[in-house]
Order: C-alpha cells, then structure tokens, then sequence
C-alpha cells in the first residue's frame, strides 16, 4: 500500500535538475516529524514548509500496488504531438518527495515506473537507506540528524540551520553542492543570519558550494 498526498505535473524549482518538466509524487508521513503543528518544535526537523498529512491533496490517494500507482503517475505525463526526435529529448521525470520517500518508495514501484520510461528522482532528508535503481539522488539535510545517505547526485543544505556546518558534508561523496535560503514562511526556524546573505556569502567563500532557489515560487508555480 502506498499513501500519496498529491501529484501533479510541473517544472522542478529548486537544485541542479530547476526548469526540468517532472511529475511530483508526493508520499504521505515523515520519520522527523508527525506534520501537526503542535509537534513541530519537539521535533527532529522543525523548519517544514509542506504539508504531508493524510491523502487529500491533487491527485492524492491510497495505492494497493506498485503498478496501480505508476499508472497513475504516468496518466499525469501529457501527450505530445511533437516529432519523435522531440519526445526522446524530452524524456519522463518523476519526482518521489515527501515527507520522507524513502519510507515508501521500494524496489517494486521503481521497476513500475522504468517500465514506462521514467528516469526517477528522490528527494530525502538522508536518514534512510535507499533501493537500488534510483537515478537521481538528492539528500537534503535536516539539522543534527545522521545521514545514511552519504553519496548521491546532489546535496541541497537548506541554510542557515541553528548548528550546522555546511563543511561537516563538503567530503561527502556527491556531485553537486547546495545551499538553498531558508524559508522565512510562518512558523520556519532560521539563525539570526538573513538567510540570502549568508548563503551568498557563504558560497562565494566556499565555491564548491552553489546557490539554489526557488525557482518555483519565484515563478508562481505550483
């Protein structure tokens, strides 16, 4: 059984992959924190601007299988008039985020989803392990927690976070490097650092690093 709080098709905003058409999976439930307001300062992230409760949202539900749930992420693909060279240009994303995916996301639905010709993407705060098959990997730290994720595509540090060093994950094993400003929305927890300043700072101090927006938001997309 898979619990989705919502899909939909969209352009990424944010990190290396920003501008690329996707379809977001978005999973219910998180290993960090129960997504209740009223747990959010007792919790093991704190700062979450998403909302992973239950299976209410856009294109949400429960899913009794692997394959039940990557047709109907594929429905959300459109269809393209476009010449053939056009559609293998522009080959199928999928996007699984949460939450925390990872609680979800298995050998099985990866499968479903190459089946029908997707290159899969996750987006993880790091805490648990990944299966095998996934081709995109993004981990996305969230304060002290320990990551067993420690390799991937891209690592995306929200920043400033009250106690953590970007240069604790700069000898990680991953290809991009990422600070991403804090999100000052209502109810966000960020060190008394304006959150753009210190990540430009902070990049242009320690180039490995780049800086991500986003881009979604600044655009007005869902």
């Amino acid at each position: 059984m898979y619990s989705v709080k919502e899909a939909f098709y969209t352009l990424q905003g944010e990190g290396a992959q920003a501008g690329r058409a996707s379809v977001f999976c978005r999973f219910s439930g998180c290993n960090l924190w129960s997504g209740r307001e009223r747990d959010r300062q007792s919790s093991r992230c704190t700062f979450c601007d998403t909302d992973f409760v239950g299976t209410d949202g856009q294109n949400g539900g429960q899913f009794t299988s692997a394959d039940a749930l990557a047709a109907h992420l594929d429905a959300l693909w459109p269809s393209f008039s476009h010449s053939p060279t056009e559609k293998d240009r522009a080959k199928r994303y999928v996007v699984f985020t949460g939450g925390e995916p990872l609680l979800q996301l298995d050998a099985a639905l990866i499968d479903a989803m190459h089946a029908r010709g997707f290159e899969i993407a996750v987006e993880t705060n790091g805490t648990l392990a990944a299966p095998r098959g996934i081709d995109w990997i993004c981990v996305s730290p969230k304060g002290d927690n320990a990551l067993t994720l420690r390799s991937g595509d891209e690592l995306k540090l929200v920043y400033p976070q009250a106690g953590v060093d970007p240069s604790a994950f700069s000898e990680m094993d991953f290809t991009h490097f990422y600070l991403q400003p804090m999100d000052l929305a209502p109810g966000a927890i960020a060190s008394d650092a304006e959150p753009m300043r210190a990540v430009v700072d902070y990049c242009l101090a320690h180039p490995q690093w780049r800086l991500s927006l986003q881009t979604h938001k600044i655009a007005g997309i869902d």
